[in-house]
């Protein structure tokens, strides 16, 4: 999703546990598909701090979102999901991580600084 909204032009880190579905042949092959401008990051074997920014974000979106709704179907979810991610996390959730803005606010302002230079 981040690459579809986003054009690159810098290197950008794919980090990610040793999922298998991150370290098959399909997906590796589209992280190579990049160029080079994409490189992939797994965490190391039984190491939680590799991951701690993916792991709190899990965390929230459960805690914040989905242990307080029911859902009937996956699609009900995935949307339910996608809306927090889009309308709340991204846009008002202050993070710590970033100097207490928000994702929305942090992305702005990199890509103002990146016009002025």
């Amino acid at each position: 999703m981040a690459i579809s909204r986003n054009e690159i032009t810098k290197e950008l880190i794919f980090h990610s546990d040793r999922g298998s579905q991150y370290a098959s042949y399909t997906f590796t092959r589209i992280i190579k598909s990049y160029n080079g401008l994409v490189k992939q990051s797994m965490s190391r074997k039984g190491n939680c701090w590799d991951n701690a920014v993916a792991e709190s974000f899990f965390k929230s979106l459960k805690v914040e979102w989905i242990y307080k709704h029911k859902y009937q179907y996956r699609s009900q979810a995935e949307l339910s999901i996608f809306s927090w991610i889009e309308t709340w996390y991204n846009k008002n959730r202050k993070h710590s991580a970033l100097g207490m803005k928000s994702i929305n606010q942090f992305e702005l302002e990199m890509y103002n600084n990146n016009l002025a230079a």
